[in-house]
């Protein structure tokens, strides 16, 4: 942290919604000591953007115009980026946070909370503490304490990222083709994704696959689900 004292901390927004970013804008550059450096709402085009202005760093939302932002933290971590990564999201913490900071994210915030609780979390996380609410730290102690071998708290949370993101996706009414393209895989490597969703669900048909991603999107959005 000594070291970004002396110039301003460099911040990448990456956000699918250009309302959000200029508001994002707005609240960050109010600050004496932080600068938006870039904008981008896909995760390809965040790559190249951490690689070009080398942001300190990259405040990512999970769903994104193009790819999805776990896999975007994932693949900054394997490129060995020197950025941090803050997650600021509309979803629900308490599924999300815990991929994020697997995947290798320094943080995880709610959008609602946003407002009061940004700058105090990119901070954090640039001094390389882990920034979640207090009801995440509470789930993941408890699970600590558990024990990883008792079952989980929703069949959702069986699911790996990537096939929660096609669970997500099929809530938000793309078809299987369109998905593929979204996430840049393979039609048959989506299908693959969808039969495990089925099984871990314990579903049948596609018909009742959909039902029950729409279901899941809508308490999502609506902040009713767990």
């Amino acid at each position: 942290m000594l070291k970004l004292m002396a110039q301003k901390i460099k911040i990448l927004l990456v956000d699918d919604h250009p309302l959000v970013r200029e508001w994002l804008i707005n609240l960050i550059n109010q600050r004496p000591d932080f600068q938006v450096c870039g904008e981008t709402g896909n995760a390809p085009e965040a790559l190249q953007l951490i690689e070009t202005i080398k942001p300190d760093i990259a405040i990512v939302d999970i769903s994104l115009a193009s790819g999805s932002g776990i896999e975007l933290i994932k693949n900054i971590k394997a490129r060995q980026f020197d950025v941090a990564v803050l997650v600021l999201s509309m979803h629900d913490e308490l599924l999300y946070a815990e991929r994020a900071l697997r995947a290798g994210a320094g943080g995880y915030i709610m959008k609602s909370e946003a407002t009061r609780k940004v700058v105090q979390a990119i901070h954090n996380v640039l001094d390389g503490e882990i920034y979640v609410s207090e009801k995440v730290t509470a789930l993941m102690t408890q699970k600590f304490v558990a024990g990883r071998s008792n079952q989980t708290a929703s069949p959702i949370e069986q699911l790996s990222d990537r096939e929660l993101e096609v669970f997500q996706l099929l809530g938000r009414g793309y078809n299987t083709r369109q998905i593929a393209d979204h996430l840049r895989v393979g039609f048959k490597t989506i299908q693959g994704y969808s039969a495990r969703i089925k099984v871990k669900l314990n579903l049948t048909t596609a018909t009742e696959l959909l039902r029950e991603a729409v279901r899941w999107h809508e308490e999502d959005n609506s902040g009713r689900r767990l």
